[in-house]
């Protein structure tokens, strides 16, 4: 079977777990959240610290729910979220989301969040989903779509910030432009038309709170995670360049009328 073949253009520095850790059930995964049942056995790949992870486990108590991850340094923070938490129906797996070890039919629900994106082979990434779940049961896989992301006002650096974002995410061999190329993936794996609902969610940044949050981490991704690292060690920027990047950022998220939003798509698909 094809084994992952891109690399995770983000890293896990604190800044991006800083983000990661933000995000829940609500804010990110609202469209599969009515499909869910009290007994349901859920796959959730990507888990990375576990906050979404988590919120689905308290979502189906009767159930179980597995987080799988590629990179196992960031589980023990996966299983400190729930720990903390109290909650007993969760596990967690280091797994290849291309080849998962898991038998056919195992799961109600496999979820992956802003997973797609970063993958050498989507396709073949659902095509696994797909074969690990119930018949019956349902794959919700939400990305971001990086050309689709918009702000005001316009600060000098900031269209440099997303033009290089989207070559180093590429030379990764992942697509950062995922969100608008779910439901082609998802037929290209072989789910029927009929059998997916195509959707689009947002996150949006406007409150003094909510810029200084958004910028800041975006200000450090750029400098001082594996990002950044990537970015000077393929030749795409200089240290210099991704410093005056970061000043943008920071620029931006001083700005009074500040506004910034981020477009996904999602897509629950019916096996």
């Amino acid at each position: 079977m094809p084994q992952e073949s891109a690399v995770y253009t983000h890293g896990h520095h604190e800044s991006v777990l800083r983000s990661h850790a933000w995000r829940t059930a609500a804010n990110s995964a609202g469209y599969l959240l009515d499909a869910l049942r009290p007994h349901m056995q859920i796959l959730d790949i990507g888990c990375g610290p576990g906050t979404i992870t988590a919120d689905l486990a308290a979502l189906v108590p009767d159930g179980q729910v597995t987080g799988l991850e590629r990179a196992p340094e960031v589980l023990e923070q996966a299983r400190a979220t729930t720990t903390g938490r109290g909650l007993t129906n969760v596990r967690f797996a280091v797994g290849d989301v291309h080849a998962l070890d898991y038998p056919d039919d195992t799961f109600c629900v496999v979820h992956a969040h802003q997973v797609l994106q970063h993958l050498g082979d989507p396709v073949q990434a659902l095509r696994e989903m797909r074969r690990v779940t119930k018949p019956g049961g349902i794959v919700a896989v939400r990305d971001a779509d990086y050309s689709a992301m918009v702000w005001y006002p316009e600060v000098d650096g900031m269209n440099d910030w997303l033009r290089l974002y989207e070559r180093v995410a590429r030379a990764n061999g992942g697509e950062p432009d995922a969100g608008r190329r779910l439901h082609a993936w998802a037929r290209q794996a072989g789910f029927a038309p009929d059998a997916l609902t195509a959707t689009a969610g947002t996150w949006c940044y406007r409150t003094p709170q909510e810029r200084s949050w958004w910028s800041e981490l975006w200000a450090d991704r750029t400098v001082r995670s594996g990002y950044a690292r990537i970015a000077v060690d393929g030749g795409h920027a200089t240290p210099s360049e991704l410093d005056r990047i970061a000043q943008a950022w920071r620029a931006w998220g001083a700005e009074e009328d500040g506004w910034f939003a981020v477009l996904h798509g999602e897509l629950l698909c019916r096996v």
